[in-house]
């Protein structure tokens, strides 16, 4: 267990051997929570977004049977079909 001193400013100083462990570079943000028994800090990863059209593609449904039109889907002509 390591220990860390707290400067003038409040800032703390992780050791380099746990930041290059955790992945934190300049700029990660830690969240703090005041708990009964000490401080947490917890690592706050961002999930990137992305946009519903990038996404199109990514899945393709394997081909069976013959190839559909779109007249196979309208209800009218389901209909028409069913009273023949």
């Amino acid at each position: 267990m390591s220990s860390v001193l707290v400067s003038a400013k409040g800032q703390v100083v992780l050791p380099a051997a746990l930041r290059r462990r955790l992945g934190l570079n300049p700029g990660a943000r830690l969240e703090i929570t005041e708990e009964p028994d000490g401080l947490r800090l917890r690592l706050q990863r961002t999930v990137s977004t992305a946009a519903a059209g990038d996404l199109a593609g990514m899945v393709t449904a394997p081909s069976r049977g013959k190839p559909r039109k779109l007249s196979d889907f309208d209800p009218a002509s389901l209909t028409t079909k069913a009273r023949r």
